[in-house]
């Protein structure tokens, strides 16, 4: 690995001397746009759009557009004299429990190795953060902008993850969420068995980007000058409308089946509430077709009375 950023972590009145590397990497399968006809590469030009002239890289700097055509314009010595008092350091500013940072938060991963004299201090903010079961809160600046981040500790080594700032998280706001939906016990206690009956310690490593994989073997394919053919995966006829319970009951089974347990002959977890209305999936369906009966009966009604009036 190449490292990226060279600085120093200040804890306290200690300074560690730190390199700093890119702790992942994306391993999507990346294609140039090209000719279709002869597979030339397309290039693109930086034209201004005033003159129509072709502008050097050199020529280029940063705009702010203000609005009605207007531009505000900055240059490099703009951004140089901006206060960037952690230019070369990662300012340890607190110490928070792990679980109070939010993961959402969470933005870049990077390692942090020590240089050789620093060794030793490293080994001690490393092995106290381990402690205390705390992550450092800090802040650091990284391609000429400051950030805030977190220092933990993975697999024996300093972690830096770079966050986004609170005011760059968005507020989750969904108006069917405030309505007033509720699931019944019976519900709630067979939706923790289905979840206990799936439940697994996490491996990441048992997981794989078939996607990836596949599209890769389409790559492979053309090299070796031969045609590909993907097997067909059965799909399964759509349920019908059913209730939650039944779904989370069938879930359950279905689980425990994949899982070679074996399958009770019935529930007791919904005998306590077996007269109450069970809550439909697709209470949608169930509204629009309400409206549909009622027209009917109402069709019906005067085909009553005329029947009455033979009959006087």
């Amino acid at each position: 690995m190449r490292a990226i950023w060279k600085g120093a972590v200040s804890f306290g009145l200690v300074s560690i001397a730190v390199r700093l590397y890119s702790a992942t990497e994306e391993k999507d399968i990346r294609f140039h746009q090209v000719h279709r006809d002869d597979g030339g590469r397309i290039k693109y030009k930086r034209v201004c759009s005033v003159d129509g002239e072709e502008v050097a890289y050199d020529d280029i700097a940063k705009g702010y557009d203000l609005g009605g055509g207007e531009m505000v314009i900055l240059t490099d010595d703009d951004f140089a004299e901006l206060p960037l008092t952690t230019s070369r350091a990662i300012e340890v500013l607190e110490f928070v429990p792990t679980e109070q940072v939010d993961p959402i938060l969470y933005n870049k991963a990077y390692y942090l190795e020590p240089e050789q004299t620093a060794a030793k201090p490293y080994a001690l903010l490393r092995d106290a953060l381990t402690n205390v079961e705390r992550v450092a809160i800090v802040k650091v600046a990284l391609r000429q902008r400051e950030q805030l981040a977190t220092l933990r500790v993975r697999d024996n080594v300093l972690v830096l993850n770079t966050m986004l700032w609170p005011d760059e998280i968005r507020a989750a706001k969904f108006d069917i969420l405030d309505e007033d939906v509720t699931a019944r016990p019976a519900e709630l206690a067979m939706a923790g068995s289905l979840i206990e009956s799936m439940a697994a310690d996490f491996d990441p490593a048992s997981y794989t980007d078939n996607y990836r994989e596949a599209l890769q073997e389409v790559i492979d394919a053309k090299v070796a000058g031969r045609e590909v053919v993907q097997p067909e995966e059965a799909e399964e006829a759509p349920a019908a409308a059913v209730d939650l319970m039944a779904a989370l009951r069938a879930s359950v089974e279905r689980a425990r089946a994949a899982r070679g347990e074996d399958i009770p002959s019935s529930s007791a977890d919904d005998d306590d509430d077996d007269d109450a209305k069970p809550t439909p999936i697709k209470k949608a369906a169930a509204k629009k077709a309400a409206p549909a009966k009622k027209a009917t009966a109402a069709k019906k009604a005067p085909a009553k009375k005329t029947a009455a009036k033979k009959s006087a």
